[in-house]
């Protein structure tokens, strides 16, 4: 990167760009908008886990006033084809034609059955509690360990397995034939899902004169969602708008299209107005997409001198009543069976994973898909390894890390890795802990009757999905993506992006690369994101993807628009091109950096005083770059913790928190340090407190904030984060993706440091979340 002399440059800390209009209530979301004849729907959901619908009495609802209509599954179904969750590239992934309401019967508690549309959302939702469902209750099957023998819950399967994979590589019997000493373990992770400070949030205005749908959404992915109600509504892509509002956090559950959703806009086609629809949060709890419900069943085999011979695991994912639209249920499942392992050298690594349906809400992707259970598995086994060898934990991962200059190097799962650094992450981390302080710490409590515990996790990160990933699939998920750059007659850069911005950031970055590489101040650049009207095609925004593709794409897009900027001052200074550079918003000498015309006056010569140009010469001061990756780009991290548990009551307090990660090339220090420690706060909420608990009725028993736990302020401890800094090579500007390896290390590094907590009361947890009931059950208190 070039290093002009403006300050706003690429591995500074200004803050966000959006942050001004957030903090000062300007924030602009999908509730703020307000449309001429704007009607609010509300929907009827299922209070039944799995029922047959026998009658819909709406007579009532009807006649209320305000109420606009009241429309049932049938007939949103006549006006719309049904999908299915699938990949062509997966042909064990099963699962039955799913409809924006449901037709006949349900198979979730939550599930949409009938909307009502009214003049605002209170007359809805008083309609729709007057709406009149005849029911047929039918046994539910919410234990995904009984769904294996239970009945069937698609006629149109002969099993309730929705996905199939396995993974074998080497010799596994003769590794654990050979091995001094085998541990194995059952962990189980509870099913929870996002909990998106704005829940989901839509408005659809469709217009018949031009067969034209707008929708306005706070989500990520606007290009997916165009294409998405292009195939079953029957409206060509060119005729849908999609446009990101501001978005109060989507951490992946707001990168699907749900039921509610299609109905929405199939509303305002039926009534030729808009249509608004507002999650409420109890909705939100039945309706988003819910993650991590696994069980299973690791086996770790080591030699004397402690290293990794074997590594075997078997991973049971209950992935609700369908498979998730379009990112389907099974990709947590195979994230799993993909990095498990990842940071050491298996020789011999078998996995398999089985997905089954379940009368409960589907699964899909959500922060650091798949990873913290892969990272538990198999770092959880290797610290009882070292126990049996008699090593220190540390001890044992140096033993079995890839080394850092051995790489390119494949994962034990067959994932090609590169440019990765466990050892010096994991030293960095042994100085910023202050490890033998926090021994000397420790034994001295314990002389107190105070148990504290320290705790580990090592791990890799997958980000910045290429093509290969959804392509092969058939899947409408761009893996590529573009960025025009557009100089304005004032000497102002406005940079049209296809990644979309959900807080965290990604204007600000993509502004620092363009004012970098062109030689503009901050201030001068404006990025437009989230309209399919005027954004390049990409992929929006999931994945960790803003900085390593985005910030790429970008790059290209702004060193294309530099040149040109060159070349136009070259004609009018005639001078050549390669003889000036560009600084503070001037252009200047190469050599001793005179100054000789601002942009802004370049700007005005080129759109308001042309005539002054040669008459062959026709500036073009607009540049579009395309970027994609085939693969990943892999992240590398070590994680560590400091906790207390008190024996009484279970609960455990984590007294600090410490990330060394390597990101790659750090675009902006600050973003990334409140990424990540965001991240882990997350993290902590997997770990300690977050779990949809079902009964065996497939009733959710804490769907409200008042039961449902999550992390709060007084939960969150200081979060330090330090880096190892490798940039990639599959990009120019090298960064990575830095938002979600603090939610993937959480679970392990909490359960590791318990655990060594609990030790010398012959103490050990293996479910995730670490409650205080697992606590006093593994104390045997209770």
């Amino acid at each position: 990167m070039r290093t002009p002399p403006s300050g706003m440059l690429v591995g500074s800390s200004p803050s966000r760009l959006m942050a001004r209009r957030a903090v000062s209530g300007r924030a602009r979301h999908v509730e703020d908008l307000a449309l001429p004849r704007m009607t609010d729907a509300a929907y009827v959901r299922s209070p039944f886990a799995h029922a047959d619908i026998l009658e819909i009495d709406a007579d009532a609802a009807r006649a209320l006033p305000g109420v606009i209509a009241v429309v049932t599954g049938s007939e949103i179904a006549e006006r719309m084809t049904p999908w299915m969750g699938t990949m062509r590239n997966q042909p064990e992934l099963r699962t039955a034609p799913q409809y924006a309401l449901a037709v006949d019967r349900v198979l979730w508690q939550g599930e949409p059955v009938a909307a009502v549309v009214a003049e605002n959302r209170a007359i809805a939702e008083d309609a729709a509690e007057m709406v009149r469902i005849e029911w047929r209750e039918r046994p539910a099957v919410a234990d995904m360990e009984r769904a294996l023998q239970s009945p069937v819950l698609h006629r149109s399967l002969d099993d309730n397995r929705m996905y199939r994979r396995s993974v074998d590589n080497g010799d596994v019997d003769g590794a654990f034939g050979a091995a001094a000493y085998i541990v194995e373990e059952v962990f189980r992770f509870g099913r929870h899902t996002g909990v998106t400070p704005e829940p989901r949030s839509v408005v659809s205005s469709y217009d018949p004169s031009e067969n034209r749908l707008t929708v306005w959404y706070g989500g990520q992915a606007p290009h997916m969602i165009q294409a998405l109600y292009s195939r079953h509504l029957g409206i060509p892509e060119r005729d849908i708008r999609i446009v990101t509002m501001e978005c109060g956090g989507s951490y992946g559950i707001k990168s699907h299209l749900y039921g509610d959703e299609f109905a929405t806009a199939i509303l305002s086609v039926m009534l030729g107005r808009p249509v608004r629809y507002r999650a409420d949060r109890l909705e939100s709890f039945v309706s988003d997409v819910h993650a991590r419900h696994h069980r299973i069943r690791a086996r770790l085999a080591v030699n004397e001198e402690g290293r990794i011979l074997g590594f075997e695991l078997d991973d049971l994912v209950g992935g609700g009543a369908y498979s998730a639209y379009p990112r389907t249920s099974c990709v947590e499942a195979n994230q799993v069976l993909n990095v498990a392992g990842g940071p050491y050298r298996i020789p011999n690594y078998r996995a398999a994973t089985t997905v089954v349906f379940q009368n409960l809400p589907p699964i899909s992707q959500y922060r650091a898909v798949g990873h913290p259970m892969g990272i538990v598995a198999c770092d959880s086994l290797l610290e009882r390894a070292a126990g049996k060898v008699g090593l220190d934990r540390l001890e044992i991962r140096r033993r079995n890390f890839v080394p850092d200059d051995s790489y390119p190097a494949a994962a034990p799962s067959g994932l090609e890795l590169d440019e990765l650094s466990h050892q010096a992450c994991l030293e960095k981390l042994v100085a910023e802990l202050d490890y033998d302080g926090l021994l000397a710490d420790q034994a001295a409590r314990r002389d107190e009757g105070i148990l504290r515990g320290i705790g580990f996790a090592s791990l890799i990160k997958g980000t910045n999905p290429g093509t290969a990933i959804y392509g092969p699939a058939e899947v409408p998920v761009s893996g590529q993506d573009g960025v025009t750059m557009r100089f304005e007659p004032a000497g102002g850069v406005t940079c049209l992006t296809g990644v979309t911005e959900q807080g965290q950031g990604t204007e600000t970055v993509l502004a620092q690369v363009a004012a970098s590489v062109i030689g503009v101040s901050l201030e001068s650049v404006r990025v437009i994101t989230g309209d399919t009207d005027s954004m390049p095609y990409g992929g929006g925004t999931y994945g960790s993807r803003g900085a390593g593709i985005g910030g790429e794409t970008c790059r290209r897009a702004a060193s294309a628009l530099r040149a040109k900027l060159l070349e136009t001052a070259a004609v009018l200074l005639q001078a050549r091109p390669e003889e000036l550079d560009i600084a503070d918003g001037a252009v200047i000498d190469r050599k001793g950096g005179a100054r000789r015309m601002t942009l802004a006056e370049l700007g005005n010569i080129a759109f308001l005083r042309s005539h002054e140009l040669p008459d062959d010469y026709h500036p073009e001061l607009v540049a579009t770059a395309r970027f994609r990756l085939r693969d990943y780009i892999f992240t590398n991290a070590a994680h560590g913790a400091y906790v207390e548990v008190d024996t009484d009551t279970g609960f455990v307090k984590v007294l600090d928190y410490r990330v060394v990660e390597d990101c790659g090339r750090i675009i902006n220090p600050l973003l990334v340090a409140e990424q990540q420690r965001g991240s882990v706060v997350q993290g902590l909420g997997d770990a300690l407190y977050e779990h949809c608990l079902y009964d065996d009725a497939g009733q959710l028993r804490n769907g409200t904030m008042a039961d449902y736990l999550l992390p709060m302020a007084a939960e969150m401890p200081d979060v330090s984060v330090a880096h190892v800094a490798t940039p990639t090579s599959k990009t120019t500007l090298g960064a990575k993706g830095a938002g979600e390896s603090g939610t993937a290390g959480a679970p392990q590094t909490i359960l590791s440091a318990v655990n060594d907590a609990i030790a010398p009361l012959g103490g050990r947890v293996s479910a995730v979340p670490v409650s205080p009931e697992e606590v006093l059950k593994a104390l045997n208190r209770i």
